[in-house]
């Protein structure tokens, strides 16, 4: 997987909320705000907890998915512009108490007190049974700084 521009990588560090977009049983856009995490191997993660989770059915139904950051207060878009992923997600649920853990430096990167909740997850189990969700990205739209006409696209498919 080859890395991405260097304005996107660059949002996915800094974003705290990214728009994420899956499709429901009718084919209709759903709308989840989630924490991006990007660990510089061209894939974005998500956690998601197991309870109750609607999204992870409705990627298990259908895998297209769409990642964007767009709101100014959650991310420094007025440096590196906005953007919009599609692509395709995976679920790993091998080891929904453990298996998600890796991620820990990068999210907290973005939320220092992490760590020390982590630590004390016995309080809260159920919210810590966690599975990754990982996105291989397909296609890129990036409006740079202040851009609000065309964007500039990446085609990353096979053969794109």
């Amino acid at each position: 997987m080859s890395r991405l521009p260097e304005a996107v990588e660059a949002l996915l560090e800094a974003a705290l909320v990214a728009e994420f977009t899956v499709l429901d049983g009718r084919n209709r856009p759903v709308v989840h705000p989630m924490l991006p995490l990007y660990v510089g191997d061209g894939r974005i993660y998500l956690t998601s907890s197991v309870l109750f989770s609607r999204k992870l059915f409705h990627i298990r139904r259908n895998p297209r998915v769409a990642l964007s950051i767009t709101d100014p207060v959650a991310a420094p878009v007025a440096r590196w512009g906005a953007v919009t992923i599609q692509g395709e997600a995976t679920i790993d649920d091998a080891d929904p108490h453990s298996g998600w853990l890796w991620l820990l430096p990068a999210w907290a990167r973005k939320e220092p007190d992490i760590p020390r909740l982590v630590k004390n997850r016995w309080m809260l189990p159920l919210f810590w049974e966690r599975v990754v969700i990982a996105i291989t990205p397909r296609r890129i739209f990036h409006w740079p700084p202040g851009g609000t006409g065309e964007p500039v696209v990446y085609d990353l498919s096979e053969g794109g």
